[in-house]
C-alpha cells in the first residue's frame, strides 16, 4: 500500500513563500478567505498528480527566485517532489507518490467532477452518480467505505458547499471513517461542522502575515480531561470561535445578547470584525473554553462576574473559580465585573434578565450610553481582531 504523506513543504507557490506542515490522517486547513488554504491544497495536488495544471507565471510567489519547489516526505521515509517553473516541470526526489483525487469548490455545483483527468480506477466508479455534485460527494465517500478503499489522498476544497447541516455532519463522520480505513483526508473549510475540539490535532491554522505570505501553525492538543469537558460543552455555536479573529467569552445569555448592542453603540459591528461573543454556560465553563482558545492561538478576552461588592472579597467558592479563570486566561485577558454584569449595566431585579437587558441596550445609540467597563471590553476586542494587543 502506498504510504500517505508525512510532511509537506511548499516554496515559491502563490502566497506560500516557504511553508511546511505535517498532515495527519485528517487535516483541516482553517483560516480567513485569501489566507492561502486553497493554494496549499492545490500545491499538494500539483505534487501528487501528473494531470495538474503546469505552474503559470502568476502562480510564482512575488520576489521568489528559482523554480517553485513542492516536496513531501512519505510515512515510510521516501521523498517525492516537483520543481516547477512557468516554462515546464520536472519531477525530483524518490519514491512513488500516493494516489490522489482532488475536488475543488468550483466542481461542486452540478455534476461531481474531480480536478484534472479521471481519478484512480479505485475511486472513479463511485463518481458515476447523478444529482448535485455535493450530494454525489457524500454518495461517493459511502461507496469508497463499502469497497474498503485504502492508500489514497482525498483532497476537498470546502466540503460543506451546497449541503444542509445534517448532510455536513454525516459527510464529516464519513471522512473520519475513510481516514481510519487507511486513507488521508485533507480539506479546507469555513464551517464549524468540520472542526472538532476533541481533534484539535487535525487543525492547521492558515494565515497571512503582514507581508502577505502564508504562515501555518498547529494547535496544541488538550489534556484528556479537558478534551472530555470541551466535547461536552462545545456545540456548533461555540465551535464558531475556531473560525473567529477574536472572541469575547461571557458567562451567560444576558451578556451574549447585550454585547452586540454595545459594539453598535460604539460604532462597530462584531460580525464585521470577525469577533465571536461566546456564551459559556456559566462561569466554571469559561475555564475549558479559554483552554481551547489558548490551544488554537485565538486572541480573546474573558468577561465574568466577581460576585462580590467592590472592595470586598468573594466567598471561597467564588474566589476559587475566579482564580482558575485568571490562571488560564491571564490577568491581561480577564475583565472582572463587581459586583456582577447586572450591577455594571445597572439592571435591577432577577426576572427576565436577558429580555430586559437586550431591550434596554437596544436603545443605546452613542458611546455615552455604554458603561465604561464594558466599553473597554469592546475596544480591546476590536483591537485584538485587527491584529493588535
Amino acid at each position: 500500500m502506498t504510504q500517505p504523506l508525512h510532511a509537506v513543504r511548499v516554496r515559491g507557490f502563490r502566497s506560500a513563500h516557504d511553508v511546511s506542515f505535517e498532515p495527519g490522517p485528517v487535516t483541516a486547513l482553517v483560516g480567513e478567505a485569501g489566507s492561502g488554504k486553497s493554494s496549499l491544497l492545490l500545491a499538494v495536488w500539483t505534487l501528487l498528480s501528473e494531470e495538474a495544471e503546469l505552474v503559470k507565471t502568476s502562480d510564482v510567489t512575488v520576489g521568489h527566485r528559482g523554480p517553485v519547489r513542492i516536496e513531501a516526505t512519505l510515512a515510510g521515509g521516501s521523498v517525492v517532489g516537483v520543481e516547477a517553473s512557468p516554462e515546464g516541470r520536472d519531477t525530483v526526489g524518490f519514491g512513488e507518490a500516493p494516489s490522489a483525487v482532488f475536488f475543488p469548490a468550483s466542481q461542486r455545483a452540478e455534476r461531481l467532477v474531480p480536478a484534472g483527468a479521471a481519478p484512480p480506477q479505485a475511486v472513479s466508479a463511485a463518481l458515476e452518480t447523478s444529482g448535485s455534485g455535493a450530494l454525489a460527494l457524500v454518495a461517493a465517500v459511502e461507496t469508497w467505505l463499502g469497497e474498503r478503499l485504502r492508500g489514497h489522498v482525498i483532497m476537498i476544497e470546502e466540503p460543506e458547499l451546497f449541503l444542509r447541516p445534517h448532510a455536513q455532519r454525516r459527510l464529516y463522520r464519513l471522512l473520519l471513517n475513510l481516514a481510519e480505513m487507511g486513507n488521508q483526508v485533507i480539506y479546507s473549510t469555513h464551517a464549524s461542522t468540520f472542526l472538532n475540539v476533541a481533534r484539535l490535532e487535525d487543525l492547521v491554522m492558515v494565515e497571512r502575515d503582514p507581508g502577505g505570505e502564508t504562515r501555518v501553525r498547529r494547535p496544541s492538543r488538550l489534556a484528556e480531561v479537558e478534551t472530555f469537558r470541551a466535547v461536552s460543552e462545545f456545540d456548533a455555536e461555540r465551535s464558531e470561535l475556531l473560525l473567529a479573529r477574536a472572541a469575547v467569552l461571557v458567562e451567560g445569555r444576558t451578556e451574549k445578547l447585550v454585547f452586540p448592542f454595545l459594539f453598535r453603540a460604539l460604532g462597530y459591528d462584531a460580525d464585521a470584525e470577525g469577533i465571536s461573543i461566546v456564551e459559556c454556560g456559566g462561569k466554571p465553563n469559561i475555564v475549558v473554553i479559554a483552554e481551547v482558545c489558548n490551544a488554537v492561538g485565538l486572541p480573546y478576552l474573558v468577561v465574568h462576574d466577581r460576585d462580590a461588592e467592590p472592595g470586598r472579597r468573594p466567598i471561597a467558592s467564588e474566589r476559587a473559580v475566579n482564580d482558575a479563570i485568571e490562571h488560564v486566561a491571564g490577568s491581561q485577558r480577564t475583565v472582572e465585573l463587581a459586583r456582577d454584569f447586572e450591577a455594571v449595566a445597572q439592571l435591577h431585579g432577577h426576572r427576565h434578565k436577558p429580555d430586559r437587558a437586550s431591550h434596554w441596550f437596544a436603545l443605546a445609540t452613542s458611546p455615552g450610553d455604554v458603561p465604561p467597563e464594558l466599553a473597554e471590553v469592546v475596544l480591546r476586542a476590536v483591537t485584538l481582531a485587527r491584529g493588535g494587543e
